[in-house]
């Protein structure tokens, strides 16, 4: 059983974030990660930069990066900066392709569920009327574009990462788990667990690949398990 977070920030990559990488090594040691994708906002991570602020932590550290589509966030792991043109979701499928790199859509039901004017959702703003069940909004051309889903990101609420875990069993996609940290709180809240060892940024994606994985919770708590939606 390897437990990777799939989804941290770091002041690094991410302007928003405090978190600094040795506050993610130790929290990491404290509640027994194996190892963090950091999906940057801006990139920033590079096998040389890694290896300096991680080699001696016992972490296995893939860059990748978080990147603001036409149609939400997506996770795209192959990726370690930006390329003309990704903020259009077509394109950014094109170029990870072109990588042998996977996307994961990214806390997609993000603030969908909040009244107005804190219901700011990209993935539906083009739509004149949301969608009330999963049924419809597994329709959206986003989940066709897409290898993988975020089924709970630690920093939702418990009705939207239920919403979709819904839309990707209706999808037959598998879920992915991430964190989606800034700070050391909450880290590990959110992760994905793997039946095989990652080694690399490679392996990551071949055991994705695999679909040898499965999304969990609580491990920040002492708490790790299977995630199942709110029960």
């Amino acid at each position: 059983m390897f437990k990777i977070d799939l989804h941290v920030h770091t002041v690094k990559g991410s302007s928003d974030s405090s978190l600094l990488p040795q506050q993610l090594i130790e929290e990491s040691q404290r509640i027994g990660l194996d190892g963090v994708c950091l999906t940057e906002h801006g990139g920033g991570w590079n096998d040389v930069s890694i290896d300096r602020e991680f080699a001696e932590s016992g972490l296995i550290v893939i860059p990748a990066l978080e990147v603001t589509t036409d149609l939400g966030h997506v996770i795209a792991i192959g990726l370690e900066t930006h390329y003309p043109g990704i903020h259009k979701i077509e394109i950014l499928r094109k170029v990870v392709d072109e990588k042998g790199g996977v996307l994961i859509s990214a806390h997609p039901l993000r603030n969908f569920f909040n009244a107005p004017p804190y219901n700011l959702n990209l993935l539906y703003k083009n739509w004149n009327t949301a969608p009330t069940t999963p049924l419809e909004a597994a329709k959206h051309e986003l989940f066709s574009q897409v290898d993988y889903i975020e089924v709970t990101n630690g920093a939702n609420s418990d009705k939207e990462n239920s919403f979709t875990l819904e839309i990707a069993k209706l999808l037959g996609v598998s879920g992915t788990g991430g964190s989606d940290s800034h700070s050391t709180q909450g880290l590990g809240k959110s992760l994905t667990v793997f039946e095989n060892p990652i080694t690399s940024k490679d392996s990551l994606i071949r055991e994705l690949k695999s679909g040898a994985f499965y999304a969990a919770e609580g491990l920040n708590v002492g708490n790790l398990r299977k995630y199942n939606g709110s029960e």
